[in-house]
């Protein structure tokens, strides 16, 4: 790569990162990142703050190199590059600390950011693939690195970042809480989108992920079939999904392509699936997935929205936060077909359902139904009923359940 041309985007990135406003703190534990001079990793869809998150641990440390290969001077940048970049950066101060964002641009960077590590640097990564970064930390930095998988705001962050209180526990402020959460289950948690609420900011974000983070890096062929699917199952999320029914309905060639480019979407943070439990491994894979999406205004801004549409979007918002908390998670089935949302620890089961609102005494003896005939089936003795706005304790057939609004559930973190 030209050497001027390097300079010249290491000197601007520079003054881009001594003006960028280190925004608002995440509820993120960054702590173990700063105890150790192991790799740290910052993974994440786009946009959803990984840089800025990033420079707040960078900033911990009295000075760091930083380059972003998110910037097209550098679309020609290759790991051979690597070793005039670092001498580049030593020219402009001194530091033992580098922040390379957006790395998975770089074919091979893996070999280059280990070296780093061995010469004694405390290198800060962030990427926007998720299957890319893990196959390849995995391979070569085995035991090397810090992993942190950074969302759009969470509720919390989200009264944050309005500056609502949640110490305050009277009723003018329980009602901001309440304003707030019907606000952040139609229209999400990205940053840049809060900032300003023009919703052609999420559907930039979406064609970016879909043009340059997938099609573009993945070379796929059939980028109409592709935009469809994804489509599809941004309209039809927290369903679950049969490849061969996909396939069929979409006018595939077969089964494969559906459920490689599903691979794709998810490696790119734009969704996720969630398998049916089963003992067997076998027949967890044989199973229907259900798919869940990164956030619901992004999905609401590129898809047909419906007032019915919000129970699907409060169980959208339930499924985010267990990612945030690090759970793997399932859904369940009982041998009646009874069904459970959501499925957590199965070794000592918890079960989540959530229903938008249980007025209708049908639907109330429909959710409870549901809930007791899986736990009795898992042996579990832990259940709770996300709802939008209802809280009470039910005991049946000995088994107690709590139900709780969605928003107080997320503000307790448990």
């Amino acid at each position: 790569m030209d050497i001027e041309l390097l300079q010249q985007v290491i000197a601007d990135q520079k003054a881009m990162i001594q003006r960028k406003d280190r925004g608002m703190k995440r509820h993120v534990d960054v702590s173990k990142h700063l105890k150790t001079n192991m790799i740290s990793v910052i993974t994440g869809v786009r946009r959803s703050g990984k840089s800025t998150l990033t420079l707040q641990i960078a900033d911990h440390y009295n000075a760091f190199y930083f380059v972003s290969f998110d910037d097209e001077r550098l679309m020609s940048f290759k790991v051979e590059d690597f070793n005039n970049m670092l001498i580049e950066m030593k020219k402009t101060g001194v530091a033992e600390t580098i922040v390379l964002d957006e790395i998975q641009h770089v074919d091979g960077w893996e070999r280059f950011v280990r070296r780093l590590n061995d010469e004694g640097y405390k290198v800060i990564i962030t990427g926007s693939n998720a299957h890319m970064l893990s196959s390849e930390l995995a391979t070569h930095l085995t035991g090397r690195y810090l992993k942190t998988e950074l969302f759009p705001f969470s509720f919390p962050e989200y009264l944050d970042f309005i500056s609502v209180d949640t110490k305050d526990k009277s009723s003018n402020n329980k009602a901001n809480i309440l304003n707030a959460f019907d606000h952040y289950l139609q229209h999400g948690g990205f940053p840049e989108y809060l900032q300003t609420n023009i919703q052609e900011i999420l559907k930039r974000i979406y064609d970016d992920i879909i043009y340059r983070d997938l099609i573009v890096r993945f070379g796929i062929r059939n980028v109409s079939g592709f935009k469809n699917l994804a489509q599809y199952l941004f309209a039809n999320f927290t369903k679950p999904a049969a490849y061969l029914q996909l396939t069929n309905l979409l006018g595939f060639s077969s089964t494969t392509s559906v459920k490689d480019y599903i691979g794709i979407l998810q490696e790119g943070y734009l969704l996720f699936e969630a398998n049916q439990y089963d003992h067997s491994l076998k027949r967890q894979y044989q199973t229907n997935r259900k798919v869940y999406v990164i956030d619901n205004g992004l999905r609401n801004a590129i898809s047909f929205r419906t007032s019915a549409d919000n129970g699907r979007l409060l169980e959208n918002i339930v499924y985010l936060e267990l990612r945030r908390r690090e759970y793997e998670i399932w859904y369940y089935r009982s041998k009646k077909n009874k069904e459970t949302d959501f499925l957590i620890r199965p070794g000592n089961p918890a079960l989540i359902q959530v229903c938008y609102d249980m007025h209708n005494p049908l639907t109330r003896k429909r959710e409870f139904d549901s809930l007791l005939a899986c736990m009795k089936e898992l042996k579990a003795n832990k259940a709770v009923l996300l709802t939008k706005n209802e809280q009470e304790t039910v005991t049946l057939k000995g088994i107690t359940i709590h139900v709780l609004p969605v928003w107080q559930w997320l503000l307790d973190g448990h």
